[in-house]
């Protein structure tokens, strides 16, 4: 008889904690794998810790930015021009030609009411899509898999690559799978030893026991992590991705994007932009390998012609302050950019107008645009599903897809 000691248990947990339980991911999708042609994914990148949006979009003609910032406003000669008043980053190249391409949307003043500095909180509002006076502990994403899933017989799935799953994917009944890389993942779940402790385990009908519950998502993860590895040796990318975290983990998912894996929703972090000191180093440095890794990766789309079926979300949990700091750096801000990339777009360039500055509130950029009008978009004209339910509340569609 096998004994579980405290490092195998450990090792049983680690395992668990990467299904984050996936109840009828597998056994559905054995039966019918085909992904239709048109299947359309959203791909979400998260710059985490707080992007500095200024800097990013970039109001080159505007004498308050450059008073607010005389040492860290990015000057006129440098920014790439993309409106007569607006650039980007310099750093930002492949974004720059994604724009000149037709193929990115910038929605500028994005925020929400009453917006909270703190990172993990603000972070959770965006997570959950609530209000900032409400406390939820499910996420958009994971209640969008649990309305897909209620009586389907092919359920979405959503992927995180990451070592631990994020609050946006997590529903109440279904939630997303957290990986780094689906190889290791199977080859971890299939240790014989995982296998043969879930052989002897008699299983009972206790939902509440801890144990059960180990076991129950030790099987599940097993299950799904073989499906997952057998979809993704199915495309093998050619493309020279940057030996960055970030454009491994785009590799990663163009590979899934391209096999037969019925995914609907890639997750994704970069950063830290928490740049209070020393800033533009820090946003350079992570501007490039963003900008490096999503060149390749929406090329390597292109190629496979699946470039119009996928739609690129970044978002950050707040913007920084419109002055700059003592040390080089920006504080905790408000209202920031977001970047929509895609083949199927149909309002790409600025969508709307850049940030004002003249109309500050605490010394901070005031939201036009509720992030929740985003989600709710996406949710509605990309990925079909309700919106209303999915968000509790009604938010108006925007135009951009």
């Amino acid at each position: 008889m096998l004994i579980l000691n405290r490092r195998r248990f450990l090792q049983v947990g680690s395992l668990a904690s990467a299904a984050m339980m996936m109840p009828k991911f597998l056994k559905a999708l054995e039966r019918d794998s085909l992904v239709p042609p048109g299947n359309r994914i959203l791909v979400i990148i998260q710059l985490s810790g707080g992007n500095d949006g200024l800097n990013t979009i970039i109001p080159y003609r505007n004498d308050i930015y450059y008073r607010a910032r005389p040492a860290l406003g990015i000057k006129r000669e440098a920014a790439l021009s993309l409106t007569d008043n607006l650039g980007i980053h310099p750093a930002l190249k492949g974004l720059k030609g994604l724009y000149d391409d037709g193929a990115l949307g910038i929605l500028n003043n994005v925020g929400y009411p009453n917006p909270d500095r703190s990172h993990f909180r603000s972070m959770d509002i965006w997570h959950s899509a609530s209000q900032s006076n409400q406390y939820w502990s499910d996420g958009w994403i994971g209640r969008y898999l649990d309305a897909q899933c209620k009586g389907c017989d092919t359920p979405t799935q959503a992927l995180e690559i990451d070592d631990t799953l994020s609050l946006a994917l997590k529903g109440d009944s279904d939630k997303g799978l957290a990986l780094t890389d689906p190889a290791r993942l199977y080859g971890t779940s299939s240790d014989k030893y995982f296998k043969d402790l879930l052989q002897q385990h008699p299983g009972t009908d206790d939902h509440h026991s801890n144990v059960d519950y180990l076991y129950k998502t030790m099987g599940e993860t097993i299950s799904s992590a073989a499906y997952i590895q057998q979809q993704f040796k199915t495309y093998k990318s050619t493309e020279n991705y940057p030996n960055t975290e970030l454009g491994k983990n785009l590799r990663t998912i163009a590979n899934l994007v391209m096999s037969d894996i019925n995914t609907k929703v890639y997750y994704v972090s970069h950063g830290s932009f928490d740049t209070h000191v020393n800033q533009d180093a820090q946003q350079a440095r992570l501007f490039g390998q963003l900008s490096d890794a999503l060149t390749v990766f929406t090329g390597d789309l292109k190629k496979n012609n699946r470039f119009q079926d996928v739609v690129v979300m970044t978002f950050s949990e707040f913007g920084r302050r419109v002055s700059q700091n003592a040390s080089g750096g920006t504080d905790h801000g408000t209202a920031n950019n977001m970047f929509l990339i895609g083949g199927g777009l149909k309002q790409p360039g600025m969508i709307n107008e850049g940030p004002d500055l003249f109309n500050l509130r605490d010394g901070d950029l005031q939201y036009k645009v509720d992030f929740k009008s985003v989600y709710a978009t996406l949710l509605n004209k990309w990925l079909g599903a309700d919106d209303n339910a999915i968000l509790r509340n009604t938010y108006p569609h925007l135009e951009f897809i």
